[in-house]
């Protein structure tokens, strides 16, 4: 198996595991919990691993969100609770989330080995919710640690995307409209942004730059190491039914 074939191979189910727990009615309890909704406890609760910035720094890590809706959720969710500490109890939830759905699964500790080799080799050069991200503090239990590293991992193809889309000469609103067109409202928009007419052709290029950018965190897997990577995502991805 080749770095790339592991990335794509990884790409989709990653994303969709390191998700799994923003809306899940425990992470919305949780953050209740907190005094905040669901929806400002994932806006905080992902942007809390950059500090205590402005919603500006927020919005430019985040992409494809709306900056006024941003600046809203955001800093209204600060005054709530401290960004960093808002951050490692939604990394924590992720985990408890894990730890629900994964208990039994074999290969987990594997699977944790092998994320471990890719986010160490990982550049954050440029990826600011990435390297944020990296840095909370992981539960020791295989089942949850497992699902953190997948958002993480998910954190850094996200990061990457974005850079990307932009490198294609996209911006990051004309990418959302072109990937989800019917979610331009939910993310701030009033009306979709006007797309190039070759811009399925540039997201296509997009996403071939951002297996690019990831290739060297790849490169240092073993062979048995991108196995257990592959085999860990399909597992949690079966588990969780995405």
């Amino acid at each position: 198996m080749t770095p790339e074939d592991t990335i794509t191979t990884i790409a989709g189910p990653t994303g969709n595991i390191g998700a799994a727990f923003y809306f899940d009615p425990k992470t919305v309890a949780a953050g209740k919990e907190l005094g905040l909704d669901g929806f400002r406890f994932y806006v905080l609760g992902r942007a809390g691993v950059l500090g205590d910035v402005s919603a500006a720094v927020v919005s430019s890590a985040f992409g494809y969100f709306h900056p006024s809706l941003i600046d809203k959720i955001y800093n209204s969710a600060k005054q709530t609770i401290d960004p960093l500490t808002c951050a490692q109890a939604y990394f924590d939830e992720c985990g408890k989330r894990g730890a629900e759905h994964f208990a039994g699964l074999d290969g987990l500790e594997a699977y944790i080995e092998a994320a471990d080799v890719v986010i160490s080799a990982a550049s954050p050069a440029g990826l600011p919710l990435f390297a944020g991200i990296s840095g909370m503090n992981c539960a020791d239990e295989p089942a949850a640690c497992a699902m953190q590293k997948a958002a993480v991992l998910r954190e850094l193809r996200g990061s990457a995307h974005l850079c990307a889309v932009l490198a294609n000469g996209l911006t990051d609103a004309q990418a959302h409209a072109i990937k989800r067109p019917g979610d331009v409202a939910m993310f701030g928009w009033e009306e979709a942004p006007a797309v190039p007419i070759d811009g399925d052709e540039r997201m296509a290029a997009a996403e071939e730059a951002t297996n690019t950018m990831l290739l060297n965190a790849f490169f240092p897997l073993s062979e048995a190491q991108s196995e257990a990577l592959v085999a860990g995502t399909r597992a949690m991805a079966a588990a969780l039914g995405v």
